[in-house]
């Protein structure tokens, strides 16, 4: 990213604005680019005077002439328009109007009608009709949403955005490797001491994957372990901690998670094997989550660390 093309990015970099791809980039141009420094340091000194600034509430006079100056109602809205009697509706929605009706004329003579005998045809029955029916739309609505609730774990959406900040902190930072190796006899020993439980690594070269070292991260309020693997020019920071009910530190921080979702333009993985919990991020394709996830699991399967001493 150049200057061209950082500038008019910049207000909304200052104000987090900016989707998390894209922040990056941005920031990325500020910390090589003097002007552009300057001139985002002096945005953000700018934002926070204006939110430290006194608010000013618009006096009552103001008010009234804004008031006075809007156009009046010379009629009720119940009468405005043709009669609905007259509006010629599509057939699926006659058909529906005709249900409504008739269980609208049931419930008024229940309850003894709407203001008399006459409500029936008058405009209190239009209103009790528009009534009815914004009460049947409001009732669809929050079955809708109670169903879609039900579907989806509500705690995925914050993990999942603590899971973006995390890996986009790191690869913006420049701190994105504590441990710099191909090597699995070296970055497995360096977490020794540093977490309560020892993370299986496996370097994943053959299959297109290799590895690039790993880090500590701090995820869900847990000390974490993060092995870092390279895909073509993709970084894939893969998060492994103990899974729930394994017989390590029982941390499952989220349950029924889907295995595979989308996050600010971030391809999210996740899957449980050899009693660890692991958490997949990049910004490449699916499918090469996919793809480490498999041959991770291959080569955990066919017990390397077993066979290799454990080390």
């Amino acid at each position: 990213m150049d200057c061209n093309e950082a500038r008019p990015l910049l207000d909304a970099n200052a104000d987090h604005e900016l989707p998390a791809p894209e922040a990056r980039r941005v920031q990325q141009h500020i910390e090589s680019c003097d002007a552009c420094r300057r001139e985002s340091k002096n945005l953000r000194v700018l934002s926070d005077a204006l939110r430290a600034a006194p608010y000013h509430r618009a006096p009552q006079s103001l008010r009234d002439r804004i008031g006075a100056g809007l156009p009046q109602l010379d009629e009720p809205v119940a009468e405005r328009g043709p009669p609905v009697a007259n509006v010629k509706f599509p057939p699926r929605e006659r058909a529906r109007r005709g249900w409504l009706d008739r269980w609208l004329d049931g419930w008024r003579s229940a309850q003894g009608g709407f203001g008399g005998p006459s409500a029936a045809g008058g405009s209190n029955g239009v209103l009790a009709r528009g009534w009815l029916a914004a009460l049947v739309v409001a009732l669809g609505a929050v079955a809708a949403g109670v169903a879609l609730n039900l579907h989806r774990p509500a705690d995925v959406s914050p993990f999942a955005d603590e899971l973006v900040e995390s890996h986009v902190r790191a690869q913006v930072s420049g701190r994105d490797i504590d441990v710099i190796s191909t090597d699995r006899h070296t970055v497995k020993p360096w977490f020794n001491g540093r977490l309560d439980y020892s993370p299986p690594v496996e370097d994943l070269a053959a299959s297109g994957f290799p590895l690039q070292g790993g880090r500590l991260d701090y995820l869900a309020h847990q000390r974490v372990a993060v092995l870092v693997y390279r895909y073509g020019k993709h970084v894939i920071d893969v998060y492994v901690y103990p899974q729930a009910g394994s017989g390590g530190t029982g941390r499952n921080t989220v349950g029924a998670a889907p295995a595979t979702l989308g996050r600010d333009g971030y391809s999210i993985a996740h899957w449980n094997t050899e009693g660890m919990t692991w958490w997949a991020i990049s910004d490449a394709a699916p499918d090469a989550l996919s793809g480490l996830e498999a041959a991770l699991k291959a080569r955990l399967q066919s017990g390397s660390e077993r066979t290799e001493g454990g080390s």
